[in-house]
């Protein structure tokens, strides 16, 4: 049997095949249409939940708190930044390094009542104070350290509290 479709002739085995097709698509759009459907469930939920409890002007409310909260971290980080800058150049000029040697200035007395006590800052800038205890009294004497070196001929004591304080003793004594 022929039809006359748009001067077109079909048999019936074509009508057949091609409404088989026709109905193959069908079928693979009716599945995209339920996974589809399904994932567009997933994302109203997850806006359903994003949304819950707030309104669209509630929300912004939020954002915009949070965007300030972060603007004054970020202000509050740059004053602290400052003011860790502000206190590391103050140490800069404290002493940081300290050496002392006890010792017996004069061997009649015992108990190493002499001591030597070197004070430097970051550049190795400072004093080293002498004091030195006899039967007499005790007699002190500072001496000025510049660039971890003294204008002043040092003592035994005074250059073993300078090396100290300078961290050179330390590995003498690694050493020996």
């Amino acid at each position: 049997m022929k039809s006359d479709f748009i001067g077109l002739y079909f048999t019936v085995d074509d009508f057949l095949l091609t409404i088989a097709i026709m109905a193959g698509v069908m079928f693979i759009l009716f599945i995209m249409l339920l996974v589809n459907m399904g994932k567009t469930r997933k994302v109203r939920k997850k806006y359903d939940a994003f949304m819950q409890g707030k309104n669209a002007e509630s929300l912004e409310e939020t954002l915009i708190t949070r965007i300030q909260q972060v603007e004054q971290l970020l202000e509050n980080e740059k004053k602290n930044t400052e003011k860790i800058q502000v206190i590391s150049d103050a140490l800069k000029n404290t002493f940081q390094k300290v050496g002392m040697v006890k010792y017996d200035a004069f061997h009649e007395m015992g108990g190493k009542l002499s001591f030597s006590l070197a004070l430097l800052d970051q550049k190795n800038d400072g004093f080293i104070i002498n004091a030195m205890h006899s039967r007499e009294g005790c007699y002190t004497y500072i001496k000025e350290i510049v660039n971890g070196n003294s204008i002043i001929v040092l003592a035994e004591e005074e250059k073993e509290a300078l090396g100290i304080a300078m961290g050179e003793n330390s590995k003498k004594e690694e050493s020996d």
